[in-house]
């Protein structure tokens, strides 16, 4: 399953809404997964690959290896 080990941040469920919109009950569910990349960082002064959002890999909260 795509989950951040920094931000615990995982998939997200909504509602896909049809392109004509002719109907508004046509509505499906739909899943919305984070953008997680792995890669190998330095845990605890260890090297250890971990899976890291890209948001968290752009703010700099995760010190890569």
């Amino acid at each position: 399953m795509a989950k951040c080990d920094i931000c615990e941040k995982t998939l997200s469920h909504g509602n896909q809404i049809s392109i004509a919109r002719s109907h508004v009950s046509r509505r499906a569910t739909r899943t919305f997964k984070p953008n997680v990349r792995t890669i190998k960082a330095m845990v605890d002064g260890q090297p250890k690959r971990i899976h890291v959002c890209a948001k968290c890999l752009r703010s700099g909260k995760v010190k890569r290896a």
